[in-house]
């Protein structure tokens, strides 16, 4: 057993650590042909993750790609491909936010405020996303041509109600157009870090304590085992009474919740308002995150550190006169390797417990003779 522990951790290191070499010198290969050093490129995002600044904003990045990869994890739980994360959290923070600078909230207390504003971004995303569980249940519609249909919808949308004219007002002394700002007692104030002038996102400890649910709920509760047997073997799940439907519509509706949650960071750390300028294609990265980390809480924690480091590291290889494209390289790389990677040991655990299978039915059948 203790044999098989061991193999099993090696095993498991081996796919990660594997595809991160292998992406390295993938990119390694592709500097040398472009006639630019992989050496001064390592040493420029070395001098970079010194700076407090830079790991600052890599955890404040690596937040808000955390809470997108375990809004995608739940749906891949169910073998759901919900692509719609990125308009759901979008549309969830511009009417939070809206919600959030209205004038009557002023009046209301710090808590209440912040809490209403997380619940409504919450709901929004819930309801998005649940137009697609609605189509897949009631129509046979898949999620994946659903989502991507959202996802075109809530950009026009947001850009209907993102105008003056509605929900938006113009910023003073730019072209830039937002949501009514979110006074003081709306905002939830960032931790500040020696020698960084920007603040890690107090909401760090919200996708902290989502990561903990999601591993509660899929571990600890009938409702995950329920959910993981569903997207296992939906005949199993039927045969042991579960409704295959109602989980395809609960994990639709909880990845949505989450994916409301993503640009809550954001919007109350740092942003107080939604504009044009609010980051966009979180939820695509999130899909990425998801796969690196294999679905498992600790594990897409690591990926979005990892994601927000290269992200935030970026800017620092145009000052050495290396095109920062090479961080995207390296980050498609990454994830590319990492789906070979766990096939590749996802085949040879099979090969590997067929020889300990064949063995063991070896030494039964020797038994049988000898006793015979």
């Amino acid at each position: 057993m203790g044999r098989f522990s061991t193999r099993a951790i090696v095993l498991g290191l081996a796919a990660p650590l594997g595809a991160l070499i292998f992406s390295a010198l993938i990119c390694a290969f592709i500097l040398i042909v472009t006639d630019h050093s992989p050496i001064e490129t390592v040493d420029a995002m070395s001098a970079a993750a010194q700076r407090p600044r830079t790991l600052v904003n890599s955890l404040n990045t690596a937040t808000t790609y955390y809470l997108a990869a375990v809004a995608v994890a739940v749906g891949f739980k169910m073998k759901l491909f919900n692509i719609g994360v990125d308009g759901q959290y979008r549309l969830a923070a511009m009417l939070s936010a809206t919600l959030a600078g209205a004038a009557f909230m002023d009046s209301l207390p710090s808590f209440l405020r912040i809490t209403m504003t997380i619940l409504a971004a919450m709901l929004v995303g819930a309801a998005w996303s649940g137009l697609a569980a609605l189509l897949k249940v009631t129509r046979g519609v898949s999620e994946v041509i659903s989502t991507i249909m959202l996802n075109a919808i809530a950009t026009y949308l947001v850009s209907y109600l993102l105008n003056p004219a509605r929900l938006a007002q113009n910023v003073p002394g730019s072209n830039n157009i937002s949501t009514r700002p979110i006074t003081e007692g709306g905002r939830v104030d960032g931790l500040v870090v020696t020698g960084s002038t920007s603040k890690i996102f107090a909401l760090v400890f919200l996708a902290v304590a989502v990561g903990f649910l999601y591993w509660f709920v899929l571990t600890r509760t009938r409702f995950g085992f329920e959910l993981k047997t569903t997207g296992l073997s939906e005949s199993a799940a039927v045969a042991s009474g579960v409704s295959v439907k109602k989980m395809v519509v609960y994990s639709m509706l909880i990845s949505g919740a989450v994916a409301g949650l993503v640009g809550m960071p954001q919007l109350l750390g740092a942003s107080y308002s939604y504009s044009l300028d609010f980051p966009a294609g979180i939820g695509f990265t999130g899909i990425a995150v998801a796969l690196l980390g294999r679905n498992h809480p600790v594990g897409m924690a690591v990926a979005a550190l990892l994601w927000g480091f290269l992200d935030n590291t970026a800017n620092s290889l145009d000052v050495a006169g290396v095109p920062r494209e090479i961080v995207l390289i390296m980050q498609g790389v990454i994830v590319l390797s990492v789906v070979v990677a766990y096939e590749l040991i996802r085949r040879y655990r099979v090969r590997a417990e067929q020889r300990e299978v064949g063995r063991a039915l070896g030494r039964t059948k020797t038994l049988e003779e000898v006793s015979s």
